[in-house]
């Protein structure tokens, strides 16, 4: 059985320790749906200040709700609609201090104030996207970028796409 420890120390420190454990969590496991579940379950357990950590996936031509941890959330997102299709059609991480500044914003859930959005992309192909909310202006900053962003390369390692 795998078990969480509390991840302490600066920001670095936080999302080696944090992707070190997404590591060992996916270990032995390729499977899509259960390597996403289990890592939006893991930044539920340590993110300080969200209230929404999933996934959207590319599938006919829009990105389709995933694993979650959260309030229900949007099914269907149309590439560069929001932060989520907007992320993914750049192919790039996008940080929105605030989501009511940010044009086009999706609200799915009304408390949600900051976001950040990181692609996963395999070959250059897209296969969804990291989606993670807060409660409060701005939330996440470059830091979160990096880590996150690792965080998306140590899931693609572990992670079997082509069964997708």
């Amino acid at each position: 059985m795998f078990e969480t420890k509390k991840i302490e120390g600066d920001k670095s420190a936080f999302y080696k320790e944090l992707n070190t454990q997404l590591r060992y969590l996916l270990e032995g496991e390729d499977d899509y749906i259960a390597n996403l579940a289990n890592a939006a379950s893991l930044l539920d357990v340590h993110l300080e200040r969200i209230n929404w950590a999933g996934f959207y996936l590319w599938r006919d031509e829009q990105l389709i709700l995933g694993p979650f941890i959260g309030r229900p959330a949007c099914v269907r997102i149309p590439l560069g609609k929001g932060v989520c299709g907007t992320a993914a059609q750049r192919l790039e991480t996008l940080i929105v201090p605030d989501v009511h500044q940010f044009p086009g914003h999706i609200a799915c859930d009304v408390a949600s104030r900051s976001e950040i959005v990181v692609p996963i992309v395999v070959d250059g192909r897209l296969i969804g996207v990291l989606d993670i909310d807060a409660p409060v202006v701005e939330r996440f900053d470059e830091g979160d970028r990096a880590g996150l962003e690792e965080f998306v390369a140590v899931l693609n390692q572990q992670t079997d796409w082509s069964k997708m």
